[in-house]
């Protein structure tokens, strides 16, 4: 299974890290990745929600509607998307390293006989995409 990772050191208590990242209607105000396109869906599990990601910055933005498999709140989000033949799975992680210190875990993987059609196309740019995530997120919550 091929997939990406990313992770980040936050100088901010998981419950405040967990906070930026699960309000989906706030992204606007530090995320250029990820983008909610109906902040009526919540993140629930079994429930799909309707977003849009911009790899590089000034590209196009590509909607997706992902299912939500893993809400647990301060510890992990997770969702995957599908068409037929690819699937993307996305894991958000958090974990405490020490106080007031989170370790922010970004995990994408990809499987489906179409992987190997649509990877080489988007891995570096959604690699870049993941890492730039990250640092605002970091920037983000360590601003208060």
């Amino acid at each position: 299974m091929a997939g990406l990772y990313t992770e980040i050191d936050i100088n901010a208590p998981k419950q405040r890290v967990w906070r930026a990242l699960f309000q989906k209607d706030k992204w606007l105000y530090w995320n250029t990745f990820l983008f909610d396109c109906d902040p009526t869906q919540k993140f629930r599990p079994g429930q799909e929600v309707f977003l849009s990601l911009r790899r590089l910055p000034n590209e196009e933005e590509t909607e997706f509607e992902p299912l939500v498999t893993r809400v647990q709140p301060d510890i992990c989000l997770s969702w995957v998307s599908t068409i037929p033949g690819f699937r993307n799975e996305s894991v958000f992680e958090l974990q405490e390293i020490g106080v007031g210190r989170t370790k922010y875990i970004h995990k994408t993987y990809y499987s489906g006989i179409l992987t190997r059609v649509f990877l080489p196309f988007i891995r570096e740019d959604e690699r870049q995409g993941i890492q730039r995530m990250a640092r605002e997120l970091k920037r983000y919550v360590e601003r208060g």
